[in-house]
């Protein structure tokens, strides 16, 4: 994310600089005080106001020429309770920051996705997830929450108070009101060891039942124009952790990251190189076992920037739309050779949760940035709606409308609600009135 300052307003952008914006007003609270005196006086000058996290989603959710709000002051450990495992945290909170406090007292979150850049408030508010079949996404470890509404006061939300609106506020894409707190349910810290390994392509798909029900976490990439997928799961033990961190991060920054994005600058130069520089990334797949403590395991550094579109789809259709996005691909030659990451969530009822009340498999596509990805997307788009696709918050679509009321069916639901809580449409921008038919 980042912050040019000019005079009172910035121009920002986000992190695969997909989107920008140059709001009237930043605004970064150091406490509710401030946040309440913020919405009073957008209220007054009838302005809208949109709160951005760490800016790692790829559509233009938070894009605002009006008010813009950064959170990232409201961060830290408010609240342990420790006989009934809650903790609460500031909303700003980035969840790579989480992991590290969160430890400290000896806890941990159940699970987590493979970027940890994200405030917990952005990550809940878009869907995110990670992987592991009996696991959902961050969102369903959300015990309760805390938001200031449009009219500067705080609602609670609960079990016990205002239960009614949990379900809808654990993924709101920002339009119910200011989230500011959050209280996650955690585990005892823990440990895992992560394998890493290479298999076929078909072999893979034959496995998936087995690979996603016999451990805790597993994913895996599948690398365009090959036949080469990496497996990686992971499971708790009680192994050692041996002194190998330093040299695991050096790996994973300075020459996994760095060749790639050496790689990657080739394909974008030249996208004819596509298919080769996909078969070399493949061929030189890293692969190994690394054992740390669960926070420092699910992250992976991901410095070569890239825009994506991530959908769900039910689980067990995950080797037929595989196989027909290897046959598009091939069939229409696109110059793509970011691996297809996939992975596994378990149902969940939250209204706008693409897992509600189906396991979920995810399938992420990636196109280097600065490259052309607008048809590769689309005509994956279209696989994705064959089986009844939902698409990450977060991440690009270009779904509209009444395509989103047939797939998210609380999607009305919820819109009730958020006129309910914001009568006055403080909290949207253009791209939300769009994309919901919000007059």
């Amino acid at each position: 994310m980042f912050f040019i300052k000019k005079k009172r307003a910035v121009f920002f952008k986000n992190w695969s600089e997909s989107v920008h914006c140059l709001p009237n007003h930043y605004e970064e609270p150091e406490d509710l005080h401030a946040l309440k005196n913020i919405i009073e006086r957008a209220y007054m000058e009838k302005e809208t106001i949109r709160v951005v996290g760490s800016g790692h989603s790829f559509t233009p959710l938070v894009a605002t020429s009006e008010v813009l709000v950064s959170i990232e002051k409201l961060s830290g450990i408010e609240k342990i309770d420790r006989e009934n495992q809650l903790v609460t945290v500031w909303a700003g909170t980035p969840l790579k920051e989480l992991g590290l406090q969160l430890h400290k007292v000896g806890y941990a979150m159940e699970n987590l996705g493979d970027i940890n850049e994200q405030t917990i408030a952005g990550a809940i508010s878009t869907g995110t997830h990670g992987t592991g079949a009996e696991f959902g996404n961050i969102s369903t470890q959300v015990h309760s929450l805390t938001i200031m509404k449009a009219d500067g006061q705080l609602l609670h939300i609960s079990p016990n108070e205002n239960a009614y609106l949990l379900n809808a506020a654990k993924v709101s894409l920002g339009l119910l009101g200011i989230i500011v707190k959050v209280t996650l349910r955690v585990l005892p810290a823990y440990q895992l060891t992560s394998h890493s390994y290479k298999e076929s392509f078909m072999q893979c798909l034959q496995q998936l039942e087995l690979l996603r029900r016999s451990n805790r976490n597993f994913e895996f990439f599948w690398f365009p124009y090959t036949d080469t997928v990496q497996i990686k799961i992971m499971n708790e033990d009680n192994y050692s952790i041996t002194e190998t961190k330093k040299q695991n991060m050096f790996k994973k920054v300075v020459i996994e990251n760095g060749l790639f994005f050496v790689l990657s600058e080739v394909s974008r130069v030249v996208p004819k190189t596509a298919k080769m520089i996909s078969a070399a990334s493949a061929a030189g797949v890293p692969i190994g076992t690394e054992t740390a403590h669960s926070h420092e395991l699910y992250a992976t550094p991901r410095l070569v920037k890239f825009n994506e579109m991530e959908y769900c789809i039910d689980a067990k259709y995950m080797p037929d739309v595989l196989k027909e996005i290897d046959t598009l691909i091939r069939t229409y030659e696109f110059a793509v050779h970011f691996p297809i990451e996939c992975r596994y969530v378990k149902k969940d009822p939250i209204w706008l949760s693409p897992s509600f009340e189906r396991d979920s498999a995810y399938i992420a596509i990636h196109m280097y940035k600065g490259m052309e990805f607008k048809r590769y997307f689309e005509e994956v788009e279209k696989i994705f709606a064959k089986y009844n696709g939902r698409p990450h918050w977060g991440k690009m679509h270009m779904m509209q409308y009444g395509q989103l009321k047939q797939v998210y069916p609380k999607l009305e639901e919820f819109l009730d609600l958020r006129k309910e809580l914001d009568p006055e449409g403080m909290f949207l921008n253009e791209y939300v009135r769009e994309l919901f038919h919000i007059r």
